[in-house]
């Protein structure tokens, strides 16, 4: 397929007018498109802090302070495996992953979101740092309409958790290209801690989401559709270092050995798994 087929396809998805679009939506979908729409409103966010409601709804981004080793290891992975390929950044957000894709050398670097906030945050920032290899646009994870076997490197960003995986592995599969990559990075759920800040912080997920996050079980049903060579573990007590940033070097550190112990890894914030089209 060339890049101007592909990109005559997105034109078509793009000719989708909003009542069609939402239409073709089940209410678990529209659920989520409003809630993205709010949570990726700069109005919304700003009257949030006016209201000094930030905490409530964003209080957990602090702890993504902590992060720097796992999404460290996804940014090397995307300078890897974006030079010249076409890369999806799957359910985008404002395509913060895109971009380092277009930057790394992506031939064509698209991000697509549920959310129409987030694809116009994403074009506005593709434009303001001059990238002419982007393109966004508002599509259904479940079901992209991209023509099959588009895409050479997929990127999934803890965006899995909102999907159907019985949908959105299959299209996946579909739109790669055989021996097409797909990185993931995602929360595990198997740290009773975790679970239990997760329940006391209801408004920061949609219900979906809360009874989807990622376990082990689903690396076996993703074997189903794609290879799955690797696995790695993160941040098994390092997330503390949120709340109490002085201990982030030692918990670091012990996180470098506890990653590395069987079942005692299951056990980490986040893990990260790439899947290959075979």
């Amino acid at each position: 397929m060339s890049l101007n087929e592909l990109n005559a396809a997105i034109d078509a998805i793009d000719r989708i007018t909003d009542d069609t679009w939402k239409a073709g939506l089940v209410p678990r979908k529209l659920k989520e498109l409003e809630f993205h729409d709010r949570a990726r409103s700069y109005e919304s966010v700003s009257a949030r802090k006016a209201e000094d409601t930030y905490e409530k709804f964003y209080g957990n981004k602090k702890y993504y302070s902590v992060v720097q080793r796992s999404f460290g290891y996804l940014d090397e992975w995307i300078s890897t495996n974006a030079s010249g390929r076409i890369v999806l950044d799957y359910a985008c957000g404002e395509g913060d992953n895109a971009l380092k894709a277009a930057k790394a050398g992506a031939l064509l670097s698209l991000g697509f979101d549920i959310s129409g906030v987030a694809v116009k945050n994403a074009q506005v920032n593709a434009a303001q740092a001059g990238l002419a290899n982007t393109r966004f646009f508002q599509a259904d994870a479940e079901n992209t309409k991209l023509p099959d076997n588009c895409i050479d490197t997929l990127i999934c960003s803890g965006m899995l958790h909102h999907l159907d995986l019985s949908y959105a592995f299959p299209e996946m599969r579909r739109i790669l290209k055989p021996g097409g990559k797909v990185l993931a990075i995602e929360a595990l759920d198997y740290n009773p801690l975790i679970k239990i800040y997760r329940a006391l912080t209801p408004e920061m997920r949609t219900e979906w989401e809360k009874s989807h996050i990622l376990s082990l079980r689903d690396i076996v049903f993703a074997k189903r559709f794609f290879s799955v060579p690797e696995i790695k573990y993160w941040h098994v007590t390092g997330y503390a270092a949120g709340k109490f940033p002085i201990l982030r070097t030692p918990l670091d550190t012990l996180d470098r050995v506890l990653e590395k112990i069987p079942l005692v890894q299951r056990l980490a914030w986040i893990f990260t798994f790439e899947m290959v089209k075979e």
